[in-house]
């Protein structure tokens, strides 16, 4: 008797790898063996009510579809599509275009440049060119001073150490050709240093909390 049962284990136990590949996975396998059973069906009013019934579970399944203005139209495009555009029916919108559906978007090519300091990005290196189009007014002044702190900002992004406001200005009158400065009196913000500093005191905050949580359960009596 072991054995039948091992036997009967074996012939209806199926792994996913020998089943056929979901058209769309996030409708799962039953919403696919129910479209294959639909499609072999004769009788033309059957087909139609069991796809509206497959449409129904399918929205249940993927509520976050109902977001969309035309979430119906897109549940039975999937239909369609899951039916591999067998299904033969009426519905309420036209079969979508089999070649449009199965269409690759051309590839994009990665942009390729050539950053001087990698830890400032590109970005860095356009606010300077945009800077250096602005005639010298006290509101030039006051972008350069800004570009000055992101600077810093982003230095301490993948430097946790501290850096000297010297080095900054340096590195942006290199990068301006020598045109942009800031003011030799103006300190620049430790914003950054200054939230690492809040995160570590939170975590201080944190472990002092559990080390006064009792531990067996009850509150400490008075």
């Amino acid at each position: 008797m072991a054995v039948n049962n091992t036997v009967l284990s074996y012939k209806y136990m199926q792994y996913n790898t020998s089943r056929k590949s979901l058209i769309i996975s996030e409708y799962g396998r039953s919403i696919q063996e129910m479209v294959e059973f639909t499609v072999q069906l004769e009788d033309r009013d059957e087909r139609t009510k069991a796809a509206k019934t497959i449409v129904n579970a399918m929205a249940i399944l993927n509520p976050q579809l109902r977001e969309f203005v035309d979430y119906k139209h897109k549940l039975w495009d999937h239909l369609y599509i899951i039916s591999d555009f067998k299904l033969d029916c009426d519905s309420p919108f036209p079969m979508p275009d089999k070649d449009l559906t199965h269409v690759k978007p051309s590839p994009m090519p990665y942009p390729q440049k050539n950053i001087k300091l990698r830890h400032y990005g590109s970005t860095i290196e356009l606010m300077i060119k945009e800077a250096l189009k602005m005639e010298d007014t006290p509101e030039r002044q006051q972008v350069v001073e800004a570009i000055a702190n992101f600077m810093k900002m982003s230095y301490l992004t993948w430097n946790r150490d501290s850096v000297d406001d010297d080095v900054i200005r340096e590195q942006l009158k290199e990068f301006s050709g020598g045109v942009l400065e800031i003011r030799d009196d103006m300190k620049l913000t430790n914003k950054f240093i200054d939230l690492k500093e809040a995160d570590r005191r939170n975590q201080r905050n944190k472990n002092l909390r559990k080390q006064r949580t009792p531990t067996n359960g009850y509150s400490r009596g008075k």
